[in-house]
């Protein structure tokens, strides 16, 4: 956005930029950063004034062009992970749910079409981004993202972040790891919800049963005696 230096500066604050003829660099970096009210660091300063070939005046001026914020963004904060804690142990080639439980922690609404996206690390999955609900400020929803553990064991990480629906994104990192084992169990918190619903959306429960399911299926008949006299 374009300002009005007029606007910004009085007349002699302006004057003194046309006539400071000093090529002291450290100088320079000191008015300018007197000129910011010593917001910005000596090396941001120099960055504008070297961009500028060290006028002070169209580095001031490039400043307020480049800092000033266009819009708002939204915020957004991760409150839990619902399904499937932070380096639990997985089978290789196992499907299995994640899921978190995300708020919107600003004051203003989410604009419609805000998208949960895979940002870096290992995918596992095969639908990349999933769409979110336009949450109005202080409202949580739990958003979930069926995957499936590699074949190699191994240590395995994987880093989601929240976009606007123009690519922008915003809110905390939502990061998170597994540990891919052979004879690795599902995370105690999918069991625990197989008993209760442990507060999910059906969708996350459906796609929990089903996966308790076939879990069971490769457990030794001593070991799904244990699990059913544990439940």
């Amino acid at each position: 956005m374009d300002v009005d230096v007029d606007n910004e500066f009085d007349g002699e604050l302006l004057n003194q930029f046309r006539t400071l003829g000093t090529t002291d660099r450290d100088v320079l970096i000191a008015e300018f950063q007197a000129v910011l009210g010593n917001t910005l660091n000596p090396e941001s300063c120099a960055f504008f004034l070297d961009m500028n070939d060290w006028n002070l005046q169209n580095a001031v001026c490039s400043y307020y062009d480049l800092e000033q914020p266009v819009s708002i963004l939204p915020s957004m904060r991760v409150l839990e992970d619902i399904t499937l804690g932070n380096g639990e142990a997985v089978a290789p080639n196992t499907t299995f749910v994640k899921a978190w439980r995300i708020k919107n922690s600003g004051s203003d609404h989410w604009p419609p079409g805000c998208q949960l996206q895979y940002y870096s690390g290992d995918s596992m999955c095969a639908i990349e981004r999933r769409v979110l609900p336009a949450l109005s400020p202080g409202e949580s929803t739990e958003v979930s993202v069926e995957m499936k553990s590699p074949a190699t064991p191994g240590f395995y990480n994987s880093i989601w972040r929240v976009f606007t629906p123009t690519g922008t994104m915003f809110g905390d990192p939502i990061q998170w790891s597994i540990a891919v084992s052979e004879g690795g169990l599902l995370g105690i918190t999918q069991q625990l919800a197989r008993i209760d619903g442990g507060g999910l959306n059906s969708e996350v429960q459906m796609a929990i049963q089903q996966q308790q399911h076939q879990e069971m299926a490769t457990l030794s008949p001593s070991k799904v005696e244990e699990d059913t006299e544990m439940s």
